[in-house]
């Protein structure tokens, strides 16, 4: 999840799908939104382990858009292939990525 992040806010691309499971993989390019987005912090809630192949990890990933922040509460679904773990999908919890106070 922390390198996921990673990716995210050095816009790597070819990291982001290389780590989402192929069946859910997005067709690129993954920023074509403008203004993108800076990445200001992330905080992994839990991590849950469900059976060899398969875990959540919940996180809120925090962010600016035109100088107002939001976050992005997010349980995410991975599956773990060739020694591997995938992005497969995940559930938001705060679906609208409601605002928070300016920072």
């Amino acid at each position: 999840m922390r390198s996921r992040y990673t990716a995210y806010v050095r816009r790597d691309e070819a990291y982001l799908l290389s780590t989402w499971h192929v069946s859910t993989r997005p067709v690129p390019p993954l920023f074509d939104t403008t203004p993108l987005p800076k990445w200001i912090g992330l905080e992994v809630r839990r991590h849950r382990q469900i059976d060899a192949t398969h875990a959540e990890v919940e996180f809120i990933a925090r962010y600016r858009v035109g100088g107002r922040a939001h976050r992005l509460h997010e349980t995410s679904r991975f599956v773990l292939e060739d020694g591997h773990w995938f992005y497969v999908d995940g559930d938001m919890h705060d679906t609208d990525m409601r605002p928070e106070a300016p920072l």
